[in-house]
């Protein structure tokens, strides 16, 4: 059967491709129209400038009396000889010499015997208890040999202490306790003096500074036969009883 009409004259069969050129036409158009831009025009005015005609006139010259100015100076009168006058009198320089005494220079002085005045100098030793060649001699411990003192010396410090020991009673009521350190100085003349103390509270350093201070006046150390200051230290402990 053979159709009715041509296909070489259908009108219909290219319609896709005419619409999408049709349509990509139009969006290019319309972006054109909307990346267009327009420029105000400036207004230009156009002023006709009138220039008068100036008349020239002549400007007379005045003549001013001025003065001339004042002549150059003469030139120096240079002499023609020169005359050298030799120095006839003599300057004698004058040496002033210093007062002062540097290190460098040597002062001489002999003094006589009776200007020279002896002072006898007391040599401030300090010799510990455990080198010193005569320790301090506590009192009633006078007799036996340097071991027996020593021995005599420390037993009558521990029943000092235990004579004189009184437990603080603020100390009691806060229940402080411990070992306080007292060190303290056998002088020349076998007073007990500059106690010093460290423990575990003021209140016990107190009370250790107290019975040390209480000690007695002793023998003082000596050494080579010249009486020296001793230091000696001691603990004394406070324990509390259940």
């Amino acid at each position: 059967m053979k159709a009715k009409k041509n296909p070489k004259v259908d009108i219909g069969r290219n319609s896709s491709l005419y619409f999408a050129i049709g349509l990509n036409l139009m969006l290019l158009s319309t972006y054109l129209l909307f990346e267009h831009k327009s420029y105000k025009r400036d207004v230009q005015l156009n002023d006709i400038v009138q220039v008068d005609n100036f008349i020239d006139e002549d400007i007379s010259i005045v003549n001013l009396n001025v003065p001339p100015p004042p002549p150059p100076p003469p030139p120096a009168m240079v002499p023609q000889e020169i005359k050298i006058v030799e120095d006839v009198v003599e300057i004698e320089e004058t040496i002033i010499e210093s007062s002062e005494v540097s290190q460098t220079d040597i002062v001489e002085y002999i003094a006589s015997e009776d200007e020279v005045e002896v002072e006898e100098v007391e040599e401030d030793i300090e010799v510990p208890f455990a080198v010193i060649e005569d320790i301090p001699v506590y009192p009633g411990c006078e007799n036996g040999t340097k071991a027996e003192k020593k021995a005599c010396f420390q037993k009558s410090i521990q029943e000092h202490i235990k004579k004189h020991f009184k437990y603080p009673q603020t100390a009691m009521d806060l229940g402080m306790h411990g070992r306080v350190h007292v060190i303290f100085m056998i002088d020349k003349t076998g007073k007990v003096t500059g106690i010093k103390s460290r423990g575990p509270d003021k209140i016990l350093e107190t009370e250790a500074e107290r019975i040390i201070s209480l000690l007695p006046k002793m023998t003082p150390g000596k050494q080579r036969g010249m009486a020296v200051k001793v230091p000696y230290s001691i603990p004394i402990s406070f324990v509390l009883e259940e």
